[in-house]
């Protein structure tokens, strides 16, 4: 089974993005908080990480440059999942080694869409 860790301090929006991953037969583990953020994906391996980019204790922006300065974590692509929808945030996601830049409120089915793209699905 695939798997993508989703990090957002957002109750509903993970739950929301579990569901429909799961549904999709995508294994995921959540997470509410940052802090341990790093870890918890060099443990998981994730075929994928989603991430908030405005996080209460460490923003999305600093686990991304983390993950990607760590030879162990650097090659797995991230979503940032953000309310911030200026230009100059784009680029600086972007810069910062995002994939994929998506901004709130975003369709459920498309985020399905892009993830299954990058990880491959089970119903092709």
């Amino acid at each position: 089974m695939k798997k993508v860790v989703v990090i957002d301090d957002e109750p509903f929006i993970l739950m929301m993005i579990e569901d429909k991953l799961r549904n999709a037969r995508i294994d995921v583990v959540t997470l509410r908080s940052s802090v341990n953020a790093v870890e918890v994906i060099r443990k998981e391996k994730p075929g994928l990480v989603i991430l908030d980019w405005m996080m209460p204790e460490i923003s999305g922006i600093e686990v991304c440059r983390a993950l990607k300065q760590d030879s162990e974590t650097a090659d797995i692509p991230i979503f940032m999942l953000t309310a911030k929808g200026q230009d100059a945030d784009e680029q600086l996601g972007l810069r910062s080694g995002v994939a994929r830049y998506i901004t709130k409120p975003f369709s459920p089915r498309a985020l399905l869409e892009m993830v299954q793209e990058v990880i491959g699905s089970d119903e092709q």
